[in-house]
């Protein structure tokens, strides 16, 4: 499961330091702040806006941005599980089997259970390699699947393992945790990897975790440890009621209607264009997992949100808006230097990567306003820094 949530990707980059400002748009200057009037803002919609729609059939999409806050990083599993992989929405059967790299036989049991939707997140001790783990490295993916009402969870799980299983019927064999009566484990002996399933509440957690070396009892015991850790975070996890997902609001706080977007009609929720999230998503891409739990611990970062390509991060106050951004910055390496901000946008930082070429987004900058953090991202230095000065009057206008 490399793919992950575009936010995250984007934003596990995310960091640097220098200054910005720029120039046309409505608005009331108030005293010690910028007259954002002056600032040049193009065609960007920078007026106070609201998105006032509810789920309107996309409820157990919104559910499923609501679920990367019930997954737990990997360095909670094991402090040496440092590096995320990313996370992903699982919003259909389809996609949990061909991006979170479920067995496909698993499918009819997701569709005939009622599957509703899930989450995914993997992490590792090693980088990876291309697009695969490191085969040296330890790797656990865990995915969360919603399910009707327990019942239904509880035979998802089973038959989830047994469809699993039967794949090589011959050559798997099936695996207790003692620990976990309720978990269904299975492994190919001599094969560095292990298979679980294992039903809480409405959900299932299902996990896959590879090893450097093929050992049945250092197997079941990282599938243990990895449950030790998921358990208490699916437990603390408030779902939404089934027959309540489609009146879940768009944009339940406002930060949507903050983030910079080209266009604002017609828009609807996308993983990675267009949703809000907790803050466990800029923990899971991080490469170093606990280093990034502590900045947003910090900072009192509870939620962010994407539109189209740019993020909104809300923190506590100003004081650590400033933190995260230079906190981000750290993380983003030697890739990335600093690029000129526009002149008249105060507290803002504008990176460039080290080797722009015809890479698309080479150009970001930061813009902190009260308790906010706006990443905006543009394909040339001018677009940045116009695209800043735009999210700026934005969060001006609406606060």
């Amino acid at each position: 499961m490399r793919r992950a949530v575009r936010v995250a990707t984007v934003a596990a980059s995310l960091s640097l330091t220098a200054l910005v400002a720029g120039c046309g748009v409505n608005g009331t200057a108030l005293p010690g702040e910028i007259d954002v009037r002056a600032l040049n803002t193009g065609a960007y919609p920078i007026d106070r806006h609201s998105y006032d729609q509810r789920a309107d059939g996309d409820g157990a999409l919104l559910e499923g941005f609501r679920m990367a806050e019930a997954v737990v990083p990997t360095s909670e599993i094991d402090p040496s599980l440092s590096i995320g992989r990313g996370g992903i929405v699982l919003p259909d059967p389809r996609t949990v089997v061909s991006v979170s790299n479920l067995s496909g036989a698993s499918r009819p049991v997701l569709e005939n259970r009622g599957f509703i939707t899930g989450y995914a997140a993997s992490g590792s001790d090693l980088p990876d390699k291309g697009n695969t783990t490191d085969p040296a490295s330890t790797a656990i993916t865990v995915r969360l699947l919603r399910f009707p009402d327990a019942d239904a969870a509880k035979l998802a799980a089973r038959e989830l393992e047994d469809a699993d299983f039967n794949v090589a019927l011959d050559q798997n064999k099936k695996l207790t945790i003692a620990e976990y009566p309720d978990a269904f484990a299975h492994w190919r002996p001599g094969v560095p990897s292990i298979g679980m399933t294992m039903p809480r509440k409405e959900f299932v957690i299902s996990v896959f975790a590879s090893r450097p070396r093929a050992d049945e009892k250092d197997l079941v015991s990282w599938a243990k440890k990895t449950l030790d850790a998921e358990v208490p975070v699916v437990d603390a996890f408030q779902p939404t009621p089934a027959d309540k997902l489609d009146e879940l609001p768009v944009d339940p706080d406002g930060l949507l209607a903050r983030t910079l977007v080209d266009d604002r009609d017609n828009r609807t929720p996308d993983p990675d264009t267009f949703a809000v999230y907790g803050p466990n998503s800029l923990v899971l891409v991080a490469a170093d997992q606990a280093k990034r739990q502590q900045l947003i611990d910090e900072v009192g970062m509870d939620a962010m949100s994407t539109g189209d390509d740019n993020f909104l991060f809300r923190v506590r106050d100003a004081d650590g808006g400033a933190k995260l951004v230079n906190g981000l910055i750290d993380a983003l390496g030697e890739r990335w230097v600093s690029s000129p901000a526009p002149e008249n946008v105060p507290g803002t930082k504008c990176a460039r990567l080290n080797r722009a070429g015809d890479a698309d987004n080479a150009y970001r900058c930061y813009v902190v306003y009260k308790r906010y953090v706006g990443l905006v991202n543009a394909d040339s230095e001018r677009e940045a820094q116009l695209k800043a000065s735009a999210q700026y009057a934005l969060l001006a206008n609406s606060l």
